[in-house]
């Protein structure tokens, strides 16, 4: 298998606050994309943009590397898979490599001054996936995690990672999610039965079905999460400390 880049040749497209800068959001762009690609196709779909007065929003791209889908052609995807389906094993291999790379990407924001509780994580599609595991697994002090168009496997192990937090009383990131009824690529009920299994096991979760909506970003969708954000997470109103 070939070797994953290391975190340091993650490139980065960043969208600097306005004024002080308390809080962050990384968006994960989906399969085949990068964080520019996935930037322009937001600022495209919203209006007001996905910006803030106080928080920064971080887009990564993955670096390329033989993606098994495609018949191990090379792709700028967060991990490999053995199959686009819900019903199959995860390529833990990649996914926990890619984690780590990930990881650095996040300390940056807390060498920036924004502690974990005023982040959010999220992604599109695959990048949805990503920062479940991420998020659920290797940094569940985040606020929250977001995931659009997006999917676990049936046996992922976020789900157990969620139920052996949520049965020690440990906090939880709370989830978005929103999918489209008419996504031909990942199906509506993967991403129905993703938060059905997550709320199981003990997260908090919203789930926004969006009628006729293909494999695609919208406005509603991002209004919704940029919603989300600021008046559930990530206010204004709290400074760096969270006081």
């Amino acid at each position: 298998m070939a070797a994953v880049p290391s975190s340091k040749l993650l490139h980065k497209c960043v969208v600097s606050p306005t004024g002080k800068h308390s809080a962050s959001v990384i968006f994960l762009h989906g399969s085949g994309d990068t964080g520019r690609g996935v930037r322009a196709w937001v600022k495209e779909v919203s209006v007001p943009d996905l910006a803030f007065p106080h928080i920064r929003v971080v887009y990564p791209t993955a670096p390329a590397r033989p993606y098994t889908p495609m018949r191990g052609a090379l792709s700028n995807v967060w991990f490999d898979r053995y199959k686009i389906s819900h019903d199959c094993l995860e390529h833990l291999e990649s996914i926990d490599a890619m984690a780590n790379s990930l990881g650095a990407v996040i300390q940056e924001e807390i060498r920036a001054g924004v502690p974990k509780h005023r982040m959010i994580i999220g992604g599109f599609s695959m990048g949805g996936a990503m920062a479940l595991h991420l998020a659920c697994r290797y940094h569940p002090d985040v606020a929250g995690v977001f995931a659009l168009s997006s999917f676990l496997n049936k046996d992922s192990v976020v789900y157990q990672a969620v139920e052996e937090r949520a049965r020690a009383g440990s906090p939880l990131p709370e989830l978005f999610q929103a999918h489209g009824t008419g996504d031909e690529l990942v199906f509506h009920k993967w991403g129905e039965e993703t938060t059905a299994l997550l709320k199981k096991a003990g997260m908090t979760t919203t789930f926004h079905s969006f009628p006729g909506l293909q494999h695609q970003l919208s406005r509603p969708e991002i209004e919704l999460l940029r919603s989300w954000i600021l008046t559930k997470l990530l206010p204004d109103s709290l400074d760096a400390s969270g006081q």
